[in-house]
């Protein structure tokens, strides 16, 4: 009882601080749930060849009204670009389907690394270059356009994250502000963590290694626990960015990276 006890304070905490986060960087509070739960997994048991699954796939659902949450904070104080949403938004959703299933068919491990190895490129280009002069004037068009949001979708949906560790950085390589970028991912959030929910759900729906409570390899007790939370927070730290410089907001985003990076290789190895 008392384990079950201390677990349940952790994921309200880690559901608090993922809200922030949410709201502060535009992102699904996913790279803080995923290393949480993964390792409050591996306290009660679970299976090492599904825990990084169970982790990606909860996180997932509980950036569903975090996504929500944070993207109505932003777009009160207009910053987020719906041109670039519809735009980009049936593809990221049809990179987040593919991720998905990829990451259904793979060891815990693999995604482990997966995770920490992407986190830990965007946090060096945040931290080392948080001022790097943009690739365009505006967002490009053309015919291989496509293939940015769909690998955002795609990588974001395999690490269990909203969308924002590469929107943030995408959009404003493409000259966006990074306040309106951060707005914008958050509504990405939305398109990427709904289908790979439901993608999840589905390709695990018969696995008998799954913890009790749980819905394909969504567990739904750590939803119950970590999204209230994650929506009450959000608009903080959407007021918090707005505070915020433009230097500050993406060095403090880069080093953020850096810890949950670090902390994964770690745990890989």
């Amino acid at each position: 009882m008392e384990q079950w006890l201390f677990l349940a304070v952790v994921m309200l905490l880690t559901g608090c601080v993922a809200g922030v986060l949410a709201g502060l960087f535009g992102i699904g509070g996913g790279i803080v749930i995923v290393p949480v739960l993964e390792a409050a997994l591996g306290f009660l048991g679970v299976d090492a060849a599904i825990r990084m699954h169970v982790a990606v796939a909860t996180s997932l659902a509980t950036i569903i009204p975090t996504s929500l949450s944070s993207a109505r904070a932003h777009h009160q104080r207009q910053s987020v670009d719906f041109e670039i949403v519809k735009r980009w938004a049936v593809f990221v959703l049809v990179g987040a389907l593919l991720g998905a299933w990829i990451a259904s068919q793979v060891h815990s491990r693999v995604l482990a690394m997966v995770f920490a190895t992407l986190a830990l490129l965007v946090a060096i280009k945040m931290v080392l270059m948080p001022e790097t002069r943009s690739l365009t004037e505006e967002v490009p068009r053309g015919p291989l356009v496509p293939v940015i949001p769909t690998a955002i979708g795609l990588f974001s949906s395999m690490m269990g994250i909203g969308g924002g560790t590469f929107s943030v950085m995408t959009l404003t390589l493409f000259n966006e502000p990074i306040h309106r970028a951060v707005g914008t991912a958050a509504l990405f959030g939305l398109v990427i963590s709904l289908p790979a929910t439901v993608g999840f759900v589905v390709t695990g729906w018969n696995d008998v290694r799954l913890p009790p409570g749980s819905l394909g390899y969504v567990s739904l007790v750590g939803f119950a626990l970590i999204a209230p939370a994650t929506v009450l927070a959000a608009p903080l730290g959407a007021k918090i960015a707005h505070g915020m410089s433009q230097k500050r907001l993406s060095m403090l985003f880069g080093a953020f990276l850096v810890i949950a990076s670090i902390r994964l290789f770690y745990r890989a190895f």
